[in-house]
C-alpha cells in the first residue's frame, strides 16, 4: 500500500471517531495535506503531514504508515507522528479560598462562590 484515502486514514488511526466523521471534517475544510486543503478521497502516503481539527484542538501529525483498516490504539499509535503543538499555558485563574476556622458558609457566602465559580445562581 503506498497510498489512501484521507478520509479513512483518519478514522484508521483513531484520530475521528468514525469514518463519515472525517469525510465530513474534509468537506467543511477541517483537514489539510501538506498545507492544501483535503477532500475526503485525497491520498495521503508516509511523510505527508495532515492538520485535521478534531473538536476543539487541531491536530498535527506526519504520516508514518498507511493503514486502511481500523486497528487497536497501540498500532494505531505507531502509523503517525505527533507534531501537534503544546496548547498555551492558561493564565492561573484565581481560587475561591476561605479562611480557615470561619466555619460553614452562610447562603449568602454561597451565593457569592457559586457566582465567582460560574454556576447559574
Amino acid at each position: 500500500m503506498e497510498s489512501t484515502r484521507v478520509d479513512r486514514w483518519l478514522w484508521a488511526v483513531r484520530l475521528t471517531k468514525t469514518r463519515p466523521d472525517a469525510a465530513a471534517a474534509c468537506r467543511a475544510g477541517h483537514v489539510r495535506v501538506n498545507d492544501r486543503p483535503a477532500k475526503p478521497a485525497t491520498a495521503v502516503a508516509p511523510g505527508d503531514e495532515v492538520r485535521a481539527r478534531v473538536g476543539d484542538q487541531v491536530r498535527v501529525v506526519e504520516v508514518v504508515r498507511v493503514i486502511q483498516k481500523r486497528v487497536g490504539a497501540t498500532d494505531a499509535a505507531t502509523c503517525f507522528i505527533d507534531r501537534t503543538p503544546a496548547p498555551p499555558p492558561e493564565a492561573g485563574l484565581p481560587v475561591a479560598r476561605r479562611d480557615r476556622g470561619t466555619g460553614r458558609p452562610t447562603k449568602r457566602d454561597r451565593r457569592i462562590l457559586d457566582r465567582f465559580r460560574g454556576g447559574r445562581f
